[in-house]
């Protein structure tokens, strides 16, 4: 294959618009999936929604792209099966922003368990569900991020006025 044929193929695939993303978590290893793809995600206390009579979780977040590296996209994460959750060192102001670290599986009685989500500054969200049933879903087109994320204390504001308010 000659040089000019592989750059035009390189050239068009950067080019080509990235699917939006929906995954299914039924396991731990597929939960570990989806924790990469929202590390770094943006959200607010008001964008989590408990509903206790319908057994679900759902999250509303800015996600940083790493896929394609460079954008954000508005996002979606909903739990099935949730029995309970808990706050542990979150901020409560429904304003606050929350940076998402990383979330993971702790087995219980199977095939129940508790889903931690790690948030910068240390405070976690700790959801107890009777079976892991989770969905992470792209809302939105992409949008240019002005800055890739960082962990430092005081970025998490600006990161979140660029997110768009989410």
């Amino acid at each position: 294959m000659s040089t000019e044929v592989e750059g035009v193929a390189e050239e068009t695939a950067v080019k080509s618009p990235m699917e939006p993303l929906r995954l299914l978590a039924e396991d731990d290893h597929d939960l570990s999936i989806i924790s990469v793809a929202l590390q770094d995600a943006i959200m607010r206390p008001k964008d989590i929604v408990w509903e206790p009579g319908a057994r679900t979780l759902t999250v509303a977040l800015s996600r940083f792209c790493w896929e394609c590296g460079g954008t954000r996209v508005m996002a979606a994460m909903q739990f099935g099966d949730v029995t309970a959750v808990k706050s542990r060192r979150l901020p409560r102001g429904p304003e606050t922003a929350l940076e998402l670290l990383a979330m993971h599986f702790e087995p219980g009685d199977a095939p129940g368990g508790r889903i931690i989500m790690m948030f910068a500054g240390g405070g976690d969200l700790r959801v107890d569900v009777e079976c892991l049933d989770a969905v992470l879903t792209d809302l939105s087109e992409r949008w240019p991020a002005k800055m890739a994320p960082t962990h430092l204390e005081g970025s998490l504001e600006a990161a979140l006025a660029e997110a768009g308010g989410s």
